[in-house]
């Protein structure tokens, strides 16, 4: 039986098949793409939400660290390693692509890590804040035993300074009777300056059991009625009041407790007394012990 050669129509039947077979595999190739396309830009985005994610966390842990203060210099030398180290770590991170998840993996492991340095850190600073708390208080403590014993030192000073002062003016000389008189040439008393040679002030120093005993000096100042002191030398001088002074005589005598009669000579130059009222002054120990006023025609 001889074949017949396929028609047009059903050439075009074939070929119809064949592009509708075509058509559907690409298709469900396309629908495959695109849900592949889908799912792996949904991914990327998940590894770029991580990976923000876990950058803010280190940005979250360089505050941290900043936030960390000690008075230890040792402690602060590390905690500035541990910052600079952190903030290259940040800088690497920005370079990583996100897809590049075992470098991604790695960095969260080693946020673990310094996690786990800076509680460490917290801890060692804390203690070192609670004992540098107890230290200051003690220190406060301390400088408030110190205060009261120098406070109780300052009384003490106070009490003795008292006492001594009552000490040195139970022992301060004390002197009655005090007598003025002009002498002229022969001895004699006399009340006119021109014939007076001598001047003689005599007085009594008084008992005193507390005032040391030895010798004494005593000394004099007279002075004219003009105000002007009298004396012999510029030379002859004593201390009086943290000061050194004139004087117009002295004399030394030893004391023993009793009362003591007492007369100081002052030995006139020619023509250097004048007529009025004169003031005696008497010294001893430092102390100005008596005042007496006399007159001379």
């Amino acid at each position: 039986m001889e074949i017949q050669p396929e028609s047009t129509l059903t050439k075009n039947k074939k070929l119809i098949i064949a592009l509708a077979g075509l058509g559907l595999i690409l298709i469900i190739v396309s629908a495959l793409y695109f849900f592949q396309s889908k799912e792996m830009n949904l991914i990327v985005e998940n590894l770029t939400e991580e990976k923000n994610i876990l950058t803010e966390e280190y940005q979250r842990l360089i505050v941290n660290f900043d936030s960390l203060q000690s008075d230890n210099d040792t402690l602060n030398l590390m905690l500035q390693v541990e910052r600079e180290r952190i903030h290259n770590l940040v800088e690497e991170l920005k370079t990583i692509r996100a897809t590049n998840t075992a470098k991604i993996r790695e960095y969260e492991r080693e946020l673990t890590t310094l996690r786990g340095v800076l509680r460490t850190y917290i801890f060692q600073i804390d203690s070192l804040n609670a004992r540098n708390i107890e230290l200051t208080k003690d220190n406060i403590e301390q400088r408030r035993r110190v205060a009261e014993m120098q406070t109780s030192v300052r009384q003490l000073e106070t009490v003795r300074a008292n006492l001594e002062q009552k000490v040195t003016i139970a022992s301060r000389l004390e002197i009655s009777g005090i007598k003025a008189d002009g002498l002229n040439a022969s001895g004699r008393t006399t009340d006119r300056s021109s014939r007076t040679s001598k001047i003689r002030i005599c007085f009594t120093l008084m008992r005193n059991v507390t005032a040391p005993v030895g010798m004494k000096d005593i000394y004099l100042r007279i002075e004219r009625p003009d105000g002007q002191l009298l004396m012999h030398s510029r030379d002859d001088l004593f201390t009086h009041e943290g000061s050194r002074i004139n004087y117009s005589a002295m004399r030394s005598i030893e004391y023993g407790g009793e009362s003591t009669e007492v007369c100081i000579f002052y030995d006139a130059d020619m023509g250097e007394l004048l007529s009025g009222e004169y003031v005696a002054d008497i010294f001893a120990d430092g102390f100005h012990i008596g005042n007496h006023k006399f007159a001379l025609r």
